[in-house]
């Protein structure tokens, strides 16, 4: 179980990440609504044990602290911190990403058999900004479950490539409802999808989404920053 008390970011001229609290099981999808990209990155960095909070506490399974957070956790396609670079193929990043797998783990991994084993050679030729929505957020899930110590997903807004939640929220349900491997899933977005009554929080608000309003409610700058971050991948 992940579980964030009060965690909050400082900017340089406002909050990355306001006061936010949370808590996210293993076999669930959680949706977390931010009104600002820089907030969700935030989020999902500080979530995954990338960002250290100037406040607040954050813990996995009941370990405090961020080395077991980081070693349990993957950040999926952040934008400016881990998304594919337009210019990889899509068999160039898979050879990339799978390199970061730890070697004990990594066998005799390789891109094309991982590609057609995962049923993605239809795509292994395409270049990353080529992908169709669903078909990325179903590689980049599928390349940071390939290192098998992975149990929590943080997705930094999904949303972003598609208006059609049918591209992203049937897959992160269907990771987090498997069985057999019993994940946290996490996604920041900007909105609720119509419907949803799963688990929610907003940023900024430790109450659930329904009880705190829109996320569009959330104060909105003219400017984002960019959060300073070690590697995520």
């Amino acid at each position: 179980m992940l579980s964030a008390q009060q965690l909050h970011v400082n900017g340089r001229r406002h909050s990355l990440l306001a006061p936010t609290s949370l808590q996210a099981n293993r076999g669930e999808l959680l949706l977390v609504t931010g009104g600002r990209q820089d907030q969700r990155t935030a989020l999902a960095l500080t979530l995954s044990g990338r960002m250290k909070p100037d406040a607040g506490t954050l813990s996995w399974d009941g370990n405090p602290g961020t080395r077991h957070l980081r070693l349990a956790s993957a950040v999926v396609d952040s934008p400016g911190v881990n998304d594919p670079e337009q210019h990889l193929s899509v068999r160039d990043l898979v050879t990339e990403d799978l390199s970061l797998v730890p070697r004990r783990y990594r066998g005799a991994l390789r891109s094309m058999p991982w590609l057609k084993i995962n049923s993605f050679g239809d795509i292994a030729g395409m270049w990353t900004e080529q992908l169709p929505a669903r078909r990325r957020t179903e590689l980049l899930t599928a390349l940071a479950l390939a290192n098998p110590r992975t149990d929590l997903l943080v997705l930094d807004s999904p949303d972003r490539h598609s208006a059609d939640t049918a591209d992203w929220l049937p897959r992160l349900e269907a990771l987090a409802h498997d069985g057999g491997r019993a994940l946290a899933v996490v996604a920041a977005i900007s909105a609720l999808p119509d419907n949803w009554a799963g688990p929610t929080a907003a940023i900024g608000n430790a109450v659930p989404h329904e009880a705190a309003g829109p996320a569009g409610s959330l104060p909105q700058e003219e400017s984002e920053e960019q959060p300073e971050t070690e590697d995520a991948k």
